[in-house]
């Protein structure tokens, strides 16, 4: 009988590659989803509702492992203090759900692996190289992971694995951060944004779902990774290769911090500050990157 990984947050981005890769190594799939939808081939949808503490228990109960993507994105509005409460609630709440239905039916897990972000480490501009040892943040991107991380601590309670996958940002083709992106390169009105001297750790969208088949086929695996390229790509080396890829030279000068805060409020610390990490970690495990070249990366996601 195939094994079944469940999937919050399995309708995303991240969560419709995850599933791909997740038929295609020979497992069943479970999707938790806000609405009725119709189950297809080894993918099955259960209702749930975050908001209101509810779900149909069979998702988790047939689950052999459970991948949280769950949550409020982080980027998609203003931080106004209800915005960043239901950013933290959102990670929180949804964990909480999951674990009182494991606790209710005394329920073990082969694991639980849950997303997390390399955000933990903090909305500033160092040189430092972040490993996993490094303590949370005190900001609010900081205290919003070690948030989430430590609502973890209910499952491991519940003596079941668990894994943290601290991720940064994620290219895919025509997905998430680069479709914002791309019109503007496209027309050759890209620019650096601030300084272009904040570090921006990045990694495929294909590495990081493999990143997740590792934490389940691998039991050693427990704690938090970082997913994400150790390079020196800054914001303004990112620019410049994403420009080259669509074939010109920048020529706009950077858009300047104050005019990204005018329009983003405080969520312009996003853009404007970044971090490098250290994959050490997981490629410690075996774990070997497909796309460590960031031109490569980026033509991959936008020529093929």
């Amino acid at each position: 009988m195939k094994k079944n990984v469940l999937i919050s947050g399995g309708s995303g981005f991240i969560g419709r590659h995850l599933t791909a890769l997740l038929i295609a190594k020979g497992y069943s799939v479970s999707i938790l989803s806000r609405r009725e939808k119709q189950n297809k081939e080894n993918v099955f949808y259960y209702k749930w509702d975050v908001v209101n503490q509810t779900i149909d228990e069979k998702a988790v109960l047939n689950a052999d492992f459970i991948i949280h993507l769950a949550g409020e994105n982080i980027a998609e509005q203003r931080w106004t203090a209800k915005r960043k409460a239901a950013i933290i609630d959102s990670r929180e709440q949804s964990t909480l759900l999951l674990y009182s239905v494991l606790k209710k039916n005394n329920k073990k897990l082969d694991a639980f692996i849950s997303a997390s972000a390399v955000g933990i480490y903090g909305a500033v501009n160092v040189e430092e190289i972040c490993t996993e040892d490094i303590p949370p943040a005190n900001d609010f991107l900081g205290y919003t992971c070690q948030k989430w991380e430590d609502s973890l601590d209910f499952i491991e309670n519940l003596n079941s694995r668990t894994v943290m996958i601290r991720t940064g940002l994620v290219l895919g083709k025509n997905e998430g951060f680069l479709k914002k992106l791309t019109p503007l390169f496209k027309y050759r009105l890209g620019s650096a944004l601030g300084s272009g001297k904040q570090y921006m750790p990045w990694i495929h969208v294909d590495d990081l779902c493999a990143i997740y088949y590792q934490a389940i086929v691998d039991p050693a695996m427990s704690g938090p990774y970082n997913a994400a390229i150790n390079d020196n790509t800054t914001n303004s080396v990112f620019s410049k290769t994403l420009a080259c890829v669509f074939g010109y030279s920048i020529w706009l000068p950077n858009v300047p911090a104050f005019v990204l805060k005018l329009f983003m409020g405080q969520m312009a610390i996003i853009v404007l500050t970044g971090r490098r990490v250290s994959s050490d970690k997981i490629e410690q495990t075996g774990f070997k990157f497909q796309f460590k070249n960031l031109e490569g990366a980026l033509r991959n996601c936008l020529i093929k």
